[in-house]
């Protein structure tokens, strides 16, 4: 009889691999969409280990706003290199500025949601067939109803009634000419599983996950960062507090919480106390009871 037995952490990893293989195996032109945040780090280091030692067989591609974190540019920057990736950046500078898409005004503007036309006239210019992301069903209600293998139509768009079944581990990648999928290979982690796993294989990610010292102002009940794409209204008072982010975006969106976590076993203890999702500091979360799943209906990430 045989005692091999997986942890809890080394099954999730098995499954998110053989979703990886999968998406080589089912697809032409497959990419991995990364933001620079945890999710999409992990999702890379996966796809190392699946194709380890030959390089990861997918480009990585960024969708810039233009507004991110300086630290998230390095990061990107420095793991191409040591990866030896291939990185296609989508700039949504440029959609402005081509007249695709109208820059927001006021004091709650941001960037975030005009990605999604960078991000479908990436994949329509580039040809990707199957965009691997790093989304995990437990961040939000809309993403719990994503299948491994995400169907999206000709025009971009996620209807999730309209999704394949994915029974015993099969995976139905058929699609019509200007269909693709968006795969999401560790939909079945949580928060705390990212972290441990993180912490298991001595994962670098970006300084922002850390508590330091930040000027923040406190705005719909979260630390945004002090930056030059956040205009500060009159009443807004910027303070200096030991913050960290649970999730990386755009600057205008990503609220921090203030916290004194700032190595991974203390993120740990600190997530494992939590009631309060990773999302639960995203300002585009809040623009509706339904904002993402909106943004998804319409090819959002």
């Amino acid at each position: 009889m045989s005692n091999y037995h997986l942890s809890h952490l080394k099954e999730l990893e098995a499954e998110a691999i053989y979703v990886i293989r999968e998406v080589y195996a089912q697809f032409d032109n497959p990419a991995i969409l990364f933001s620079g945040g945890k999710d999409s780090i992990v999702v890379t280091h996966l796809a190392r280990k699946a194709f380890f030692p030959a390089k990861i067989p997918f480009p990585l591609v960024h969708i810039d706003t233009g507004h991110n974190f300086p630290e998230t540019i390095e990061f990107r920057d420095q793991l191409i290199k040591d990866l030896g990736a291939n990185l296609v950046v989508g700039s949504v500078q440029k959609s402005i500025d081509d007249g695709r898409v109208l820059e927001e005004s006021g004091a709650n503007a941001s960037r975030n949601a005009l990605q999604t036309t960078t991000l479908l006239d990436t994949i329509e210019e580039m040809g990707y067939d199957a965009c691997l992301g790093g989304a995990r069903r437990d961040e939000e209600k809309a993403r719990a109803k994503e299948r491994f293998f995400s169907h999206r139509d000709d025009f971009g768009q996620w209807d999730p009634k309209n999704q394949r079944p994915e029974l015993w581990n099969l995976f139905n990648g058929k699609k019509r000419m200007g269909e693709h999928f968006r795969v999401f290979p560790i939909s079945n982690w949580t928060e705390m599983d990212v972290w441990q796993y993180i912490l298991m294989e001595n994962i670098e990610i970006p300084s922002l996950y850390f508590a330091r010292k930040r000027e923040v102002i406190w705005r719909h009940n979260s630390w945004l960062p002090v930056s030059d794409y956040i205009t500060l209204r009159e009443n807004d008072e910027p303070q200096v507090k030991m913050i960290r982010f649970r999730t990386l975006g755009d600057i205008t969106i990503t609220g921090g919480v203030e916290s004194d976590a700032d190595d991974l076993e203390k993120i740990i203890q600190e997530v494992a106390s939590t009631r309060v999702t990773e999302r639960g500091n995203r300002e585009d979360d809040k623009r509706s009871e339904t904002s993402m799943e909106d943004r998804k209906r319409q090819g959002y990430f």
